[in-house]
């Protein structure tokens, strides 16, 4: 009854977890420290490589929704990241480092745990195995997934931000202020006009890092160049990452002409990532570029941005909504390995795997999660088909809409209609744990 599950990102460890929290010993397969990718930097499992930001808290969100239908089901990566929040505003942000270690220490000390740090090349022949290899899969799984009856695979590229020292920033050209007064977790850097398009011109003119095969139409949308944006227009960024909305400049009393975000990184406020910076300029032009921004003039980069390669499944006819291979049952995947896009999204689908799997493996009939469910509308996009497949994040135009009763009227408020979506779909999972909770495990 033993599962194998490759891969110790946050899939992979919520998988495992659930599996284990339910009476079924895995193996959980992690090549990290023995073998990296060029986005690793930590020894311990469930590392966030790009962001610190796991988006937003609130149930008028559909990823918020998401959040809450995990904590209700037993969510490790949820638990943790509740432990390790960092100020964000309405957004939920963890210390990366705690963060990982929490669930490092949590998967290396459960009984029905065993890690093995080794690299797997090929997916077992025989037993229940879970891939959670993720969009950083080794070349060598990469090609004996793409080789898999009844698959073709997709490959975009991802960047992650910079992330800069407290210490070295201006502080006095920078304020502090979440948008629309909603507290004051984020440092911003506000431009004037001139000052915004000296920088914008900057970036379409920078020397960026070359990567084998990259094209431009390759990049998921989700994660552009902050470059690539820039090159699009010189008023993309203004729209986009570097809009001023619900900014006011106290030394103003105006909205600056653009603002730069920098949000807090670890617990202790040493560190601040640049928001929505990702880039693939070279080094030296990431500190002379993102050196023109008001108060970063001086910044230490603790860490450079940096862009690596995603690997996607074309997973509709391929997996089910359980995210099993169809045709092949005892092989699923979890993560962004199967076109759900974000961490939040990734650590969900893991959940849902784990549980299944230990359902059946245990002789129960596991609990159908609807599409009226963040989780069920997420396992019914992956398996739906659909010629213009791409990698997405939890939306929700993906979860059943409100029904309309004869005589009814559709209700106009967005947030009202939101906050009615997920008290609904919290119904659902509430009565999914119930259920979990009695049986005999």
């Amino acid at each position: 009854m033993r599962v194998t599950v490759i891969g110790g990102g946050l899939a992979g460890c919520e998988a495992a977890w659930q599996l284990a929290v339910h009476g079924v010993p895995v193996d959980l397969y992690e090549m990290k420290p023995v073998k990296k990718s060029p986005a690793h930097h930590l020894d311990t499992m469930a590392e966030l490589v790009c962001s610190n930001s796991l988006r937003s808290d609130r149930l008028t969100n559909a990823v918020g929704l998401l959040k809450e239908e995990m904590r209700r089901l037993g969510s490790l990566i949820m638990l943790s990241a509740d432990h390790n929040a960092v100020p964000a505003g309405g957004a939920l942000a963890v210390d990366r480092d705690n963060f990982s270690g929490c669930i490092h220490h949590a998967i290396h000390n459960h009984p029905l745990i065993t890690v093995h740090n080794e690299e797997i090349t090929r997916i077992p022949e025989e037993g229940t195995v879970i891939v959670a290899t993720g969009p950083l899969t080794s070349d060598a799984l990469s090609e004996e997934i793409a080789g898999m009856q009844d698959l073709s695979t997709l490959h975009f590229y991802d960047a992650a931000a910079p992330i800069v020292t407290a210490e070295s920033l201006d502080m006095s050209k920078v304020f502090r202020m979440s948008r629309y007064e909603r507290g004051e977790d984020y440092l911003n850097c506000p431009m004037t006009k001139d000052e915004y398009f000296d920088f914008v011109h900057a970036l379409q003119t920078a020397e960026t890092a070359e990567i084998h095969g990259f094209e431009e139409k390759a990049v998921f949308e989700g994660c552009m160049p902050i470059e690539s944006m820039a090159k699009r227009g010189d008023m993309v960024i203004a729209f986009g990452p570097c809009k001023p909305v619900g900014l006011v400049d106290p030394r103003t009393g105006r909205e600056p002409y653009a603002v730069v975000q920098l949000r807090q990184d670890n617990d202790c406020a040493s560190l601040y990532n640049i928001v929505g910076f990702q880039t693939r300029l070279k080094f030296p032009e990431q500190r002379r570029v993102f050196g023109m921004i008001p108060g970063l003039e001086n910044a230490e980069f603790a860490r450079y941005g940096v862009m690596h390669r995603n690997t996607f499944l074309n997973s509709p006819g391929f997996l089910d909504d359980t995210f099993r291979v169809i045709g092949q049952e005892r092989i699923a995947f979890a993560g962004q390995i199967t076109g759900v896009e974000g961490y939040v999204e990734s650590a969900a689908s893991g959940l849902l795997v784990g549980i299944t799997t230990a359902c059946r493996l245990r002789g129960f009939e596991p609990p159908h999660f609807s599409g009226q469910t963040a989780m069920g509308a997420m396992g019914r996009y992956v398996s739906t088909p659909n010629k213009r497949f791409q990698p997405m994040n939890c939306a929700f135009g993906l979860i059943d809409p409100l029904e309309v009763l004869p005589g009814e009227k559709r209700i106009r408020n967005k947030q009202e209609r939101y906050e009615k979506i997920s008290a609904r779909a919290l119904v659902e999972i509430d009565q999914i744990a119930k259920h979990l909770s009695g049986m005999d495990w």
